[in-house]
């Protein structure tokens, strides 16, 4: 069978016309879906890296409130003038009414379920003796200072106290002593900011070996 030159289609410039629209609507659909996707992967590099960042922030703000047993040498030897009591006799209920406790501050006890926050808190006024003995069971050291403390050993140890996770401090006006350390089942009277104890007392019982409840949290409680 043959075909004459007749029966071929002629093609006109209307169809020449049609395909290079249609081309140009794949392309402009191809380039559209290539934006799209550039678009969406680099707003994911940007929330990647701005989430990375937050994380890296947090990171840095919890490395510089670390324990200052981190950064010194644990003390080892004994605390001139430290006062230790039993800890097997020191009781570890939770109750939800007030406790009478035998020495002033508390070393221990019956405490409330609820600690004191004590990531490196200063509080400015006197706090629940029920709430900061949870937070000495966690592993805190609580400073307190009534009122002959000279304000420079105030502020001086405030600082310290800021920059240490698992610490707190509290005016205690029914102390004995000006400045006053205290940890679960230990105290000591110190002569102020500079007397070498503060630092011996700091690296020995911030999470130290009395801690019955080492690794507990001293965020997410309250905040006296």
């Amino acid at each position: 069978m043959s075909f004459d030159r007749s029966d071929r289609v002629e093609q006109t410039p209307g169809d020449d016309r049609g395909r290079g629209r249609r081309n140009r609507a794949v392309a402009i659909g191809v380039s559209a879906v290539v934006v799209a996707g550039l678009l969406g992967f680099g707003s994911y590099t940007l929330l990647d890296r701005s989430e990375a960042k937050e994380r890296d922030q947090d990171s840095s703000a919890q490395d510089a409130k670390q324990p200052e047993k981190a950064e010194a040498t644990p003390f080892d030897g004994p605390i001139a003038g430290e006062k230790t009591w039993d800890a097997e006799k020191l009781t570890r209920d939770h109750v939800t009414t007030e406790v009478t406790y035998p020495m002033e501050p508390p070393v221990g006890g019956d405490h409330n379920p609820a600690w004191l926050n004590c990531d490196g808190v200063v509080y400015e006024k006197a706090v629940p003796n029920v709430n900061a003995v949870h937070a000495l069971e966690h592993g805190a050291v609580w400073v307190t200072y009534n009122g002959k403390a000279a304000d420079a050993d105030v502020r001086e140890l405030a600082s310290r106290v800021e920059k240490t996770a698992y610490a707190l401090m509290s005016p205690y006006e029914g102390q004995a002593g000006a400045v006053m350390l205290t940890a679960w089942g230990k105290q000591v009277t110190v002569d102020g900011a500079e007397d070498p104890r503060v630092e011996q007392f700091f690296t020995k019982y911030v999470q130290g070996a009395q801690t019955p409840e080492p690794g507990a949290p001293c965020t997410g409680g309250v905040d006296g």
